[in-house]
């Protein structure tokens, strides 16, 4: 079988967050093939992609888990890109300025894959992934079968895909970008890149990016601001003083300490506004007792 396996696997080297403790085993599979074969025959797998916008228990993972990020092949047919679904977004943005080819300007500073990117529709600066994608294979974990979904099919939302309502795993999907001019395709991506560096904190800081969703005709950072989060820490994590949507990991900071701050945060704006953010991050592995009921009253569970 064409993939790697490994175990008792240090997760916090492979997230954003650089927060997680240990996964029993961790498969790293090599083609779609084998990506498929896996998810047939392990029991329940978690699977994870970049960990761009996800918190791992630092307690670890029993669950197995397969890791995408050798599922990196992409190829371009005229104005259609088919791309696994570890490939890094911004690897596909640089790839299609280069044809110019607009559609995916807004991805080139997302840390995700488009596994992640097309699981919650990523979107920014009025680009969304909706906007290209044409039609993607995922596998029916319930049913153990792959399945050619089209556009309609994935019922695209803000943030949201049929792949969070179902037993969906992105296997590969095909996106159609439109014919543009190489230089105002340029000038976009580095307009998207200064806004990100005076926005979002870079990852030399980790972070897992926004906490927290924008709530409709409103800013997540906007309500956090005004509720007053900036700065505050709890642990080795804190609110970042450049957004109040985020928070970073600057002292070697726990899954806890980070659930017990967006707890906080999530109150501070609640007692404010009378509006519950929803969470952006997930999370994943073994939760406490704590961080059980934390997650469960953020989730309104």
């Amino acid at each position: 079988m064409d993939y790697e396996l490994f175990e008792n696997y240090e997760m916090k080297n492979h997230t954003t967050f650089k927060i997680g403790g240990c996964a029993k085993r961790v498969f790293f599979p090599h083609t779609t093939d084998a990506f498929i074969e896996l998810l047939n025959t392990l029991n329940e797998p978690l699977i994870l992609g970049g960990c761009s916008n996800t918190l791992i228990s630092s307690s670890g993972i029993e669950d197995d888990v397969i890791i995408t990020s050798k599922l990196n092949n992409f190829e371009f047919e005229n104005n259609i890109i088919y791309s696994q679904c570890g490939v890094k977004v911004p690897m596909l943005s640089r790839e299609a300025e280069h044809k110019s080819l607009s559609g995916m300007e807004f991805m080139i500073g997302f840390p995700g894959s488009v596994g992640g990117a097309v699981y919650m529709n990523a979107s920014a600066h009025a680009q969304a992934v909706s906007d290209t994608f044409l039609s993607c294979r995922v596998f029916d974990m319930e049913n153990k079968k792959v399945l050619e979904l089209n556009k309609e099919e994935m019922k695209f939302g803000y943030r949201s895909s049929i792949l969070q309502e179902k037993p969906y795993i992105l296997v590969d999907a095909k996106f159609e970008l439109r014919q543009g001019i190489k230089e105002e395709i340029s000038a976009i991506m580095l307009r998207n890149l200064e806004f990100r560096k005076g926005k979002q904190p870079s990852l030399t800081l980790p972070n897992a990016g926004s906490i927290f969703r924008n709530p409709p005709n409103d800013s997540a950072g906007r309500l956090l601001e005004k509720a007053g989060v900036k700065g505050l820490r709890q642990g080795g994590a804190q609110v970042w003083m450049g957004h109040a949507n985020f928070i970073v990991n600057d002292q070697n900071a726990t899954s806890t300490d980070v659930s017990q701050l967006m707890n906080k945060m999530y109150n501070m704006v609640k007692d404010k506004y009378t509006i519950e953010l929803v969470p952006e991050v997930k999370f994943v592995g073994i939760k406490s007792k704590e961080e059980d009921e934390l997650w469960n009253m953020m989730l309104k569970k």
